[in-house]
């Protein structure tokens, strides 16, 4: 099991918010497959994932905030 959490991110910046999920519970995904855009207040990026696995548990839907730390995904 691997619990993907939002890392760290530019100076003084520890919040993102999520604008589109790419996977669904459930799905199958490659490493460096896009699981998710967040957007903070000085950019726009994707979530890889960190490995191969089944997307077993999605813990925050669109539009919700994430702080630096916290479990977004987890992957079997």
């Amino acid at each position: 099991m691997v619990k993907v959490n939002l890392p760290p991110l530019a100076e003084g910046v520890n919040k993102a918010v999520i604008t589109y999920l790419y996977v669904a519970n459930g799905d199958t995904v490659k490493e460096g497959d896009k699981l998710a855009e967040l957007v903070t207040d000085k950019a726009t990026f994707n979530l890889p994932s960190p490995g191969a696995g089944r997307v077993t548990q999605i813990f925050f839907k669109e539009g919700d905030e994430v702080s630096v730390g916290q479990t977004i995904f987890q992957i079997e």
